[in-house]
């Protein structure tokens, strides 16, 4: 186990999650699966508890608490993207898996976690300040799935 770990709340598919991850996310793989060694008020003896994950390189663990806490926006996973082609392909992934889009790059996956899908160019926009960033963050307020030749065109004004 690793120093430190980011734990995710899941109701009762943190395995169904890991795995997906791991398949959609270079550097991500799926760790040791825990099962309860008896009965508890969420689950039963033999059911998945703990499931050791890595994302994007990042160690967690997916933890099957029960449907007593839900997932916010306040906790995301931000994926930092090359491209047009990989915001499209992460993008797609978790919105065509049950997930739902949402505002300047954001979207939330079918078992409540918000990830930020954020291409490179976007930050960079914002980094450079002045006008150019103030035109960069103006159209990523009107995007849902960032457009990364919009970025680049509002840099350049």
């Amino acid at each position: 186990m690793e120093k430190n770990t980011i734990c995710v709340w899941y109701d009762k598919d943190a395995e169904a999650a890991a795995r997906f991850y791991a398949a959609t996310f270079p550097n991500s793989s799926v760790g040791a699966v825990i099962r309860t060694p008896g009965d508890y008020p969420d689950g039963k003896q033999g059911d998945v508890l703990v499931v050791e994950f890595t994302v994007a390189g990042i160690p967690c663990i997916g933890l099957n608490g029960g449907p007593t806490f839900k997932q916010t926006e306040a906790f995301s996973f931000q994926i930092a993207t090359e491209d047009q082609e990989e915001t499209d392909r992460y993008w797609n992934a978790i919105v065509g898996n049950g997930g739902q889009e949402s505002e300047c790059g954001w979207c939330k996956g079918k078992w409540g976690v918000s990830w930020q899908i954020t291409p490179r160019v976007a930050m960079e926009a914002l980094k450079a300040g002045g006008s150019e960033a103030k035109r960069a963050f103006d159209a990523l307020m009107t995007m849902q799935k960032i457009d990364v030749a919009a970025i680049e065109a509002a840099r350049r004004g």
